[in-house]
């Protein structure tokens, strides 16, 4: 789950983080007197969307009044920011904060992650901080500096201070990065943090070390014990249909393509897709229904998969283990009459109940194709999708 920025920076400035005087606005009014509660005579407008790139797309303006403020959080405010990562539709901005202008003396970029294979938080931060830190890591990436951090003996000084080293910072705003990675660290932990992200991190005219913007996303399998935090979810933000599939225990995930896969595992879930993808098709999404997949769980799925406007056929791949054959087949069946599907349906049963459930399909009276393998199941899913696209 992803938090805007002006959320991430109140948990900073909750764990004693330096950033910015900033306060967020939903209207032209209110950014007015954001500016003015702020004071200064210069101002930064940021639209507030779960995206990078903002600065380059236009979401991010300078303002030298408090009128000019106004005029720029009318223009964003209601509109959709498209960024390199937002995808063509863009993301609404409902949010823009305003933050008094810093005076920039050195940009540089810090994030604390978790890496898998090391299984320990990562720290990586670079001197060439900013706009172009994508760019810095593909064309120049030894000018990333990494470590891990032990999760018995924590963040330890001397890699702090190596890391301002390599930062080229002073003995001061070493002391200063040090301080702001333990309190990165403990913030990370106690949130159950997936990311945590400033980019940039500055070194003001003033030679203080600041975070200028801030980026917090939080693993969504620890929310259950992150209520507080889970309440800050922006669904405008999110994909209505990954919105609607977490509402029923569904793991959805849209994709390009025009065929539609429902799968009960996520190991078998990336299978299909890949067997659609070795016989020439495009999958349409990732769906996972879940082990203990039910007939009700299933005739959502169907619905949520026929949202999709560019489904040309839909492949159901089902192996019953702990999920019985002929209850998926009854939900399939079920989905198909009640949403008066009109694109070919390829089902794949295999596993407990598995001849009782294709019996089902069969007897449906509906024009439900079976396949025996997984193989048979993309080779004909691929073949119809394309078919209804050149018709």
């Amino acid at each position: 789950m992803n938090l805007h920025e002006y959320q991430s920076k109140a948990l900073f400035a909750e764990h004693g983080i330096p950033i910015p005087p900033g306060r967020v606005a939903t209207s032209a009014k209110e950014a007015l007197e954001a500016a003015r509660a702020l004071g200064g005579d210069s101002w930064v407008v940021k639209a507030q969307v779960h995206a990078g790139g903002r600065g380059k797309a236009g979401g991010v303006r300078m303002a030298r009044s408090a009128d000019e403020v106004a005029k720029h959080a009318e223009a964003l405010l209601g509109t959709r920011l498209v960024t390199h990562q937002s995808g063509a539709a863009g993301l609404p901005v409902n949010h823009v904060y305003v933050e008094r202008a810093s005076a920039i003396e050195r940009e540089l970029y810090l994030s604390l992650l978790v890496d898998r294979r090391a299984e320990r938080i990562a720290v990586m931060a670079s001197a060439a901080g900013g706009m172009d830190i994508e760019e810095v890591a593909r064309t120049t990436p030894e000018k990333i500096l990494t470590f891990t951090i032990h999760p018995a003996a924590g963040l330890q000084d001397y890699q702090a201070r190596q890391l301002g080293f390599g930062l080229g910072l002073s003995s001061e705003q070493r002391a200063e990065l040090q301080d702001i990675l333990h309190k990165l660290v403990q913030l990370f932990v106690e949130c159950d943090a997936s990311l945590v992200e400033i980019n940039p991190l500055i070194v003001t005219a003033e030679g203080r070390v600041v975070a200028l913007d801030a980026k917090i996303n939080v693993e969504d399998n620890a929310l259950f014990r992150q209520q507080e935090l889970e309440s800050l979810r922006d669904p405008a933000q999110e994909d209505a249909k990954e919105r609607q599939e977490r509402e029923h225990d569904l793991n959805y995930v849209s994709l390009d393509g025009n065929i539609a896969c429902l799968v009960n595992g996520a190991g078998l879930a990336m299978a299909t897709m890949d067997l659609i993808k070795l016989h020439g098709g495009e999958p349409a999404n990732f769906l996972d229904v879940g082990g203990g997949a039910t007939t009700a769980r299933v005739k959502e799925a169907f619905k949520i998969i026929l949202a999709n406007e560019n489904v040309r056929a839909i492949l159901v791949n089902i192996f019953g283990g702990i999920v019985r054959c002929d209850l998926i087949a009854e939900g399939v069946i079920a989905a198909v009459r009640e949403a008066e599907v009109s694109v070919p349906v390829v089902v794949r049963l295999e596993g407990t109940n598995v001849e009782k459930g294709r019996e089902l399909l069969a007897s449906s009276g509906l024009a439900i194709i079976a396949a025996r393998d997984l193989k048979e199941a993309a080779s004909k899913a691929v073949a119809l999708a394309g078919q209804r696209a050149g018709s």
